[in-house]
């Protein structure tokens, strides 16, 4: 293990000094890339002992399943259907899986070409520079620590629910503290920690206990489904029970397929936290694409039967938009029916689990490779040599999340999506595009740069008329010319700019077409999201930057010094001439 004797920390004198050549520092580190080769070897061997390679493709089958079928679709899909999509909420599902499954395959590539356990960090350190991975990775580890938190405060609710237990019994009301921070929450807090004990012990018995809790949460998933096609009625499909309200199986048209769709899309983000074990995959080349894909693909279907089962029970103008499916059986429509609400709050329970499981393990890994990188203590990238679990990064996160899940109420069903996560797969998709068609010291950069940034200027267009210009016929006209500019832009950047590289293994299919669209839905869905959403990442942000400025980038600069981290230009030779040996060492 290498040792943090960085001199610009050795004393307050040192300190100083550091800060006044931080424009120096920050022009010479913060666009300063990694190679995957370097990840492969150099990088990871500063956390000592390596992680133990114990996952096959069914473990992460598991693992994305369990991170994805949370809490989330409990509440998304009533409020989608109420007011958006109404029944074809079923289709507002499939569409969302489908840009799920397109993210899907952007982390796909990067994950089968550099098997490490960064994930979206290492993605963008090796495309765009330390700087962006590390703004992206610091607004990912805040989100999974907060969102993490809810989730914990929200299983005690759930939990409650189940057993008859009302949630103020379960929570210490404290006069002193002020509003939202008074509720203290025990119960939480021991969950997150007993969780973090285990994802410490080791991935194969996290693995093991994530399918057993995943197993069960589905059996109950089977059961609410057949209850809702057992004592649901196919005429909710079309007739709502107000005759005053639209009717048909596309109440509110197109547009609120779509609208809808954004919405329910927050159910899905989960999955990114199975690329974070990738260093602990067997067989990563036929693992992971397995995995990843394979776990969108059946929450998916699953997705698209629970909405189907709930649509079936109530029309849509009388979906509960808070509890949707347990306020269903509680209806009239299933008089005798109402004890399936407890069972689905017990299967909802152990969903809470697994995805606070997947989370916390995405997130201990993230901060893992952060400190591999010397951005932030090293001491973070530590791996145990006997738990070869990465101890010291889930220890310090697992306390952090519990004492925010203590004393913060942070009202887990309305917020179990981050923009910080929506931001990342925007990154991890421009990216994707950069890597092919770039090659650092070869290619010039300009042609793909400027085709991003126009594709995400149209994107952005398209997404303010779409939620802010009113209805009618130069709405559709001005949304339609977006469409096709996007189109024509695709195509000549695909005419026109040759791919500079090829992933030898595994690649996302229809090269440029799949991660552009990509882009588009994410900043679609991004638009969707409210205001406060926004200020949050916006304070996250500023954050992560005053930690780069004032930490970071000298932690960094000493690292190059002391020989532990390359130059750019070193990099550039590195990239050309380890490419084979890096091939060799990623399987």
């Amino acid at each position: 293990m290498e040792q943090s004797n960085g001199s610009s920390f050795s004393s307050v004198r040192s300190y100083l000094g550091a800060l006044a050549q931080t424009p120096v520092r920050l022009a010479r580190r913060a666009t300063s890339i990694s190679t995957s080769y370097e990840e492969m070897s150099q990088v990871r061997s500063r956390s000592g002992s390596n992680m133990r390679k114990t996952l096959r493709w069914y473990d992460l089958v598991g693992f994305g399943i369990g991170g994805m079928v949370g809490a989330g679709v409990f509440v998304t899909t009533g409020r989608a259907s109420r007011i958006y999509a109404g029944p074809a909420v079923v289709l507002s599902y499939a569409i969302a899986g489908l840009c799920a499954l397109l993210s899907a395959f952007c982390y796909t590539e990067f994950a089968v070409d550099m098997p490490v356990a960064g994930g979206a960090f290492s993605y963008l350190r090796v495309t765009f520079g330390e700087f962006a991975a590390f703004i992206t990775g610091a607004n990912l580890i805040m989100e999974y620590v907060t969102s993490n938190a809810a989730v914990a405060r929200g299983f005690t609710a759930y939990f409650g629910t189940t057993i008859g237990v009302s949630t103020s019994k379960w929570r210490l009301h404290v006069d002193g503290l002020p509003k939202g921070f008074n509720q203290i929450d025990p119960v939480a807090v021991l969950v997150v920690l007993l969780i973090t004990l285990i994802i410490c012990y080791s991935m194969r018995e996290s693995s093991l206990l994530n399918m057993t809790l995943t197993a069960l949460h589905i059996l109950f998933i089977g059961f609410m489904i057949a209850m809702g096609f057992l004592k649901g009625d196919w005429k909710n499909f079309t007739q709502p029970a107000n005759p005053e309200n639209p009717s048909g199986f596309f109440p509110y048209g197109v547009p609120g397929v779509i609208n809808g769709a954004a919405m329910v899309y927050l159910s899905y983000i989960g999955y990114d936290a199975v690329s974070t074990m990738a260093e602990e995959v067997r067989d990563p080349v036929k693992d992971i694409p397995i995995g990843v894909s394979g776990s969108v693909v059946i929450v998916t279907v699953l997705y698209c039967l629970m909405a189907a089962s709930m649509s079936m029970l109530l029309p849509y103008d009388m979906i509960d938009t808070e509890a949707p499916f347990s306020a269903a059986f509680s209806g009239e429509s299933v008089v005798g029916w109402k004890w399936v609400s407890n069972v689905i709050g017990a299967g909802a329970s152990f969903g809470i689990l697994t995805s606070l499981l997947v989370s916390m393990l995405g997130q201990a890994r993230y901060m893992c490779v952060i400190g591999r990188s010397r951005v932030v203590p090293i001491w973070f990238a530590r791996v145990h040599p006997k738990t070869c679990t990465p101890v010291n990064a889930s220890v310090f996160l697992g306390i952090f999340t519990a004492a925010i899940a203590l004393f913060t109420d942070l009202n887990v069903l309305l917020n179990l999506v981050s923009i910080g996560t929506l931001f990342v797969f925007y990154m991890v998709a421009n990216a994707v595009i950069y890597r092919r068609y770039v090659a650092v010291g070869t290619t010039s950069s300009c042609p793909t740069v400027s085709f991003l940034c126009t594709f995400s200027f149209n994107s952005i267009l398209f997404t303010l008329i779409w939620h802010f210009m009113p209805l009618g016929k130069p709405k559709a006209f001005i949304l339609g010319s977006c469409i096709l500019v996007a189109i024509v832009i695709v195509q000549l950047f695909h005419c026109m700019v040759p791919q500079a590289r090829k992933p030898e293994f595994w690649c996302v299919p229809l090269m440029p077409w799949t991660p552009c669209v990509s882009i588009f839905l994410n900043i679609f869905l991004l638009g969707a999201l409210d205001g406060p959403s926004f200020q949050r990442f916006g304070y996250f942000s500023a954050l992560a930057v005053l930690v780069y400025v004032f930490y970071s980038v000298h932690a960094s600069f000493d690292a190059e010094e002391q020989g532990y981290l390359s130059q750019q230009d070193g990099e550039i030779m590195r990239e050309s001439g380890n490419n084979e040996d890096h091939h060799t060492l990623k399987v």
